[in-house]
């Protein structure tokens, strides 16, 4: 770590700590099996392996939040917390060290949803300014008004999975433009039992089918080449939606805008498709008013119903901002609401919480005027 990197991480500990989050430095060896339940697909292929004397696969952290949620169970059960860190982070990357430093926040247990949003990313902003790094622009999304929207829809729960997990990847607008194909519909139950499984499972599952059904070849095509056809013909299918469904879909997720502005499209989309979204877009337009609340101008700030963070555990607000001027265009903060992940860690009560991570190594860069080592496949880590 350098100089430049140790005086940013010293600026964000002292605003945490300023703020009241308290630091917390959890184990680098944690259970595998978590992230890979948990996380996105990029982690689950860059992660640091190993295994115990008992045989159990642990990892070295690829990422804070599970860690510090973790954390906090053990410590404070279902009682609120707020976190601080900063530290290493281990992932997989080609031509460069797997070990690089994040800082961040983790607010755990807040009711106040909207004025907690508000306050992690108005932090994150001033966090920015104070290490003079200015941002170039900042992008809003918001997972739990896309879960909304297709619950409205009434879109079955393994096609409600399929569709969010295509806009995190970026494939939403491929699956929604395709008609289903006939041939994948007559074989809807061979899908549903592959949905969610990674690709070489997927591929071996299909294998085995057609071993039973005693398929070895067809038209010279060996089990392994129909295999492969199949599942890539079964990864262009559309959500298991009708006419109408995509066409509200692809204009939702066209909307674009200030918080002001989309506001305003998204109740109007909601009103013409007779959709009952009020208490989404309730929430969605009070956080705009703690954040206007808070001295940021809304129309600095870009909110697009297409983006993403690759994490699978984001329910709700995400955000993320890139610095100005730099020649890396890779975010240096970036965060989220992850309400359930406390819920599937073992919380025993609900416990809303959001968080975000600072890219050391990339301020860094960004006030150097120099560009970091390439990672494109992990914009989306930490918080």
């Amino acid at each position: 770590m350098n100089q430049t990197e140790i005086r940013a991480g010293d600026v964000l500990l002292g605003l945490f700590d300023r703020e009241g989050y308290a630091p917390l430095e959890p184990p680098v060896l944690q259970p595998a099996e978590i992230f890979l339940d948990l996380s996105g697909e990029d982690i689950r292929r860059r992660m640091f392996v190993t295994t115990d004397a008992d045989g159990t696969e642990l990892c070295l952290r690829p990422e804070y939040t599970i860690p510090v949620c973790r954390a906090h169970l053990e410590r404070r059960g279902a009682v609120a917390g707020a976190y601080c860190y900063r530290g290493p982070v281990f992932r997989l990357r080609a031509g460069e060290t797997g070990e690089f430093r994040q800082a961040g926040i983790e607010s755990i247990g807040r009711r106040d949803v909207a004025a907690a949003d508000a306050e992690v990313l108005a932090l994150a902003l001033e966090a920015l300014d104070a290490m003079g790094v200015a941002p170039a622009g900042v992008k809003l999304g918001d997972v739990g008004l896309l879960e909304a929207l297709v619950d409205a829809l009434q879109v079955a729960p393994a096609a409600k999975s399929r569709l969010i997990r295509a806009v995190v990847s970026g494939r939403a607008q491929t699956i929604l433009a395709a008609e289903p194909e006939p041939a994948l519909v007559e074989h809807a139950g061979l899908l549903a039992a592959i949905e969610g499984q990674d690709p070489q499972a997927a591929r071996a599952f299909v294998e085995d089918v057609l071993a039973i059904a005693g398929i070895s070849s067809v038209g010279g095509r060996s089990a392994g080449d129909i295999a492969e056809r199949f599942l890539a013909r079964a990864g262009r299918r559309d959500a298991g939606l009708g006419a109408e469904a995509r066409q509200v879909l692809q204009a939702y997720l066209a909307i674009s805008g200030d918080p002001d502005e989309a506001a305003s499209r998204l109740r109007g989309l909601a009103r013409d498709a007779g959709l009952a979204l009020d208490g989404a877009l309730a929430l969605f337009e009070e956080r705009a008013g703690f954040l206007a609340a808070r001295g940021i101008e809304l129309s600095a700030l870009s909110f697009r119903a297409d983006f993403a963070r690759n994490l699978d555990y984001y329910t709700g607000f995400i955000f993320e901002a890139a610095a100005a001027g730099a020649a890396d265009p890779r975010p240096i903060v970036g965060g989220g609401r992850y309400d359930r992940l406390l819920s599937h860690l073992g919380a025993p009560e609900p416990l809303p919480a959001i968080g975000c991570s600072f890219w050391l190594d990339r301020i860094a860069a960004a006030l150097a005027g120099a560009e970091p080592a390439r990672d494109d496949a992990m914009d989306g880590d930490g918080a």
